[in-house]
C-alpha cells in the first residue's frame, strides 16, 4: 500500500509574497476554497502579524473553508504567535506554524545569536505556541546550511516542547537531493523522538530543484511536502504542487506515495491562480501549460495516433483538461450550454448562467466556431452581477495611422447612460481616456497583456491589465472578437474592483485596526519572508 503525503499548500503565504501575485481579501478566499476542492491538507493562509490586511485575510480564511488545516506563519516571537492564533482559533483545524533560522550564516548575521540562545528561544516560543494550540509546525529556516548535530539538538528540542510537524526547508534552493536525502536520513537516526513528529519538506527552485529536492525528502522519510500552484514564490519559486502530485501518481513503480489531491481539478486551479493574478502560465509548463499536451511534430503526430502513450505519461483528463472542441454553436440551448458548464468544472448561481449565456450568444453571432477554450475564457472574464458598478453600453472609435485616435464611450452605471469622448494616440488610450473621463476617478494603466484564445481570423483576444489609484492596484480581465472591446471590458472590470473596494471601505470604517499591530516587523534584522 502507498504510503500517504499531505500536501501544505502555500500559495496564500510564500506564492502570494512574490511580486505581482498579491490578492484581495475576496481573491484570497476564492482561492482557498479552490484548494480545498482541489483537496489539499493544509493551507497556509498567511503571515498574521505582517500587516492587518493579512491578519483579516488569514482570520477569513479559517472561516471560510471546513475540512483543511488552516495555518498562519509566525516567528519565534511570542507577539508573532499571539497574532497567529488569534487569526487561526476560529478554523476548525487550527496551526501555527513556527519559525525560526538555523544556520550558523543566518545566526550570526540576520539574528545576532550564538546557538545556545536560539535553542533557547526555539523551547520558550515552540512551548507557548503549544499552550495555546494543539497543532504546532517548527521550522529550521536555511535547515539545508545548518550543521547537523545541531540541526537535530533543535529539532528533538522542539519536539518535546510540543511541535508535532517539524520543516527542513532549503530556504535558498542550494541543496541537491542527495543532500536533502541525507539530511532526512541523519535526522530520522539521530532524533530519539522524531517519531512524534510528521517531518516536511518546504523546498526553493533557485537552481530548479525544488521538485526534485522535495521528492527526495519524501523518499527518505518526510510525509509532508510544502508547495504553491504553479510553483510561485519568493524569487524563483517553490516546489510546483502539480508537479509533485502527478509524479507521485504517474510513476507508483518508483515512487509509491499517495495524496489526497483530486487531480481532475487542478487545470482549473491552475487557471484560477493565474486569472486572479493576472499572471500568465508558461506554455511550457509541466502539467498545466498550454503545450503539456501539445503535439506539433510529425513523428510525434503519428506516434500519437498510433498509440497515446507512445509520447504522453499521463492523460489530458487526469488533470482535469478536456478535449472536445467544437460542441457549441449559435443553435444551442442554454440546457446543453449549462451542461458544458459543468463538464468544464462550473458551478454558478442560475443568474450567472443566464447572463453567462447571454454574453455566450452574443460571441456566436460573431464567431463561426466555439471551444471550450472560447467558453472558459468568457466565464473567467465576466463579472458577477454584483460587481458591476459601471458596464459598458457602446462604443465607437477613429483612428488611423495619421491622425488622432478619437473614442466615444457609452457607459451605464445604474438605470442611467454616460458618455464622453476622448483623443489618445491610439484606440485603447483614448477608449481609456473616455472611461476615466466619465467615472471622475482617475487611475493609471501599470500593465497591458494581449493575446488569442484560440486560432483563426475570428478568434477571441483576452486582454488582461492592471491599474492604479492612490489607495492600491487591481486587476482586470476582457475579452471579445474587438479587442478594442476586450480593452475596455478589461479595464472596467479592474475600475469596478477598484471602487467596489472603495464602498466596502467606506461602510466597514476602520474595523481592520480594531487589533493593534506594533510596526517594528523585523527584529534583529529579520526579514518577514519565513523558509
Amino acid at each position: 500500500m502507498a504510503d500517504r503525503v499531505y500536501i501544505f499548500d502555500t500559495t496564500l503565504r510564500d506564492g502570494e509574497q512574490a511580486p505581482g501575485y498579491s490578492m484581495n481579501l475576496q481573491e484570497k478566499i476564492q482561492m482557498a476554497r479552490m484548494l480545498e476542492t482541489l483537496g489539499v491538507d493544509i493551507i497556509e493562509a498567511g503571515f498574521a502579524i505582517s500587516s492587518p490586511g493579512d491578519f483579516e485575510s488569514v482570520q477569513a480564511i479559517a472561516r471560510a473553508v471546513e475540512r483543511p488545516v488552516v495555518a498562519s506563519l509566525a516567528r519565534a516571537l511570542k507577539k508573532d504567535i499571539d497574532a497567529a492564533w488569534a487569526a487561526v482559533k476560529e478554523a476548525r483545524h487550527p496551526r501555527i506554524h513556527v519559525f525560526l533560522a538555523t544556520s550558523d550564516l543566518h545566526l550570526e548575521y540576520k539574528l545576532k545569536l550564538t546557538r545556545e540562545e536560539a535553542l533557547e528561544r526555539v523551547k520558550e516560543n515552540v512551548s507557548y505556541a503549544r499552550s495555546l494550540c494543539g497543532d504546532i509546525e517548527f521550522s529550521l529556516e536555511d535547515a539545508t546550511r545548518t550543521d547537523l548535530d545541531y540541526m537535530c539538538q533543535v529539532v528533538e528540542a522542539a519536539i518535546a516542547c510540543g511541535a508535532t510537524t517539524i520543516n527542513l526547508p532549503d530556504t535558498v534552493g542550494y541543496s541537491t537531493p542527495d543532500e536533502i536525502r541525507g539530511m532526512v536520513t541523519y535526522v530520522k537516526e539521530h532524533v530519539p523522538n522524531i517519531d512524534q513528529a510528521v517531518i516536511s519538506m518546504h523546498c526553493h527552485n533557485d537552481l530548479g530543484l525544488a521538485v526534485a529536492n522535495t521528492v527526495a525528502g519524501v523518499s527518505a522519510g518526510a510525509r509532508q511536502v510544502e508547495c504553491t500552484l504553479c510553483g510561485i514564490g519568493e524569487r524563483a519559486g517553490n516546489a510546483a504542487m502539480e508537479e509533485v502530485v502527478m509524479l507521485f501518481k504517474t510513476r507508483q513503480d518508483a515512487l509509491p506515495f499517495e495524496t489526497g489531491i483530486e487531480t481532475r481539478e487542478i487545470t482549473k486551479a491552475a487557471r484560477m491562480l493565474s486569472t486572479t493574478t493576472g499572471v500568465k502560465i508558461n506554455p511550457s509548463k509541466a502539467i498545466v501549460g498550454a503545450n503539456a499536451f501539445a503535439h506539433e511534430s510529425g513523428i510525434h503526430q503519428h506516434g500519437m495516433m498510433a498509440n497515446s502513450r507512445t509520447y504522453e505519461i499521463m492523460t489530458p483528463e487526469s488533470v482535469g483538461l478536456g478535449q472536445t472542441s467544437l460542441v457549441l454553436g449559435k443553435h444551442s440551448g442554454q440546457h446543453a450550454f449549462s451542461k458544458k458548464l459543468v463538464e468544464l468544472g462550473y458551478k454558478l448561481p442560475k443568474e450567472e448562467e443566464d447572463r453567462l449565456f447571454a454574453e455566450f450568444k452574443k460571441t456566436c453571432d460573431r464567431k463561426k466556431n466555439i471551444s471550450d477554450r472560447d467558453i472558459v475564457a468568457l466565464v473567467e472574464s465576466t463579472e458577477s452581477a454584483e460587481d458591476q458598478i459601471w458596464s459598458l453600453e457602446s462604443f465607437v472609435v477613429n483612428s488611423g495611422n495619421h491622425m488622432d485616435s478619437t473614442a466615444c464611450i457609452a457607459l451605464r452605471k445604474g438605470g442611467k447612460v454616460y458618455k464622453d469622448v476622448a483623443i489618445g494616440t491610439g484606440p485603447v488610450y483614448a477608449s481609456l481616456r473616455a472611461v476615466e473621463k466619465i467615472i471622475k476617478h482617475p487611475f493609471s494603466l501599470d500593465d497591458y497583456f494581449i493575446q488569442a484564445v484560440t486560432e483563426d481570423r475570428d478568434a477571441l483576444g483576452e486582454v488582461q491589465v492592471r491599474v492604479s489609484d492612490q489607495s492600491g492596484t487591481y486587476r482586470g480581465r476582457g475579452v471579445s472578437t474587438d479587442i478594442i472591446e476586450a480593452s475596455i471590458l478589461s479595464t472596467l472590470a479592474a475600475v469596478n474592483k477598484m471602487l467596489s473596494e472603495k464602498v466596502s471601505s467606506l461602510s466597514q470604517g476602520q474595523s481592520a485596526n480594531q487589533m493593534s499591530f506594533e510596526n517594528d516587523m523585523l527584529y534583529e534584522h529579520t526579514d518577514k519572508s519565513g523558509e
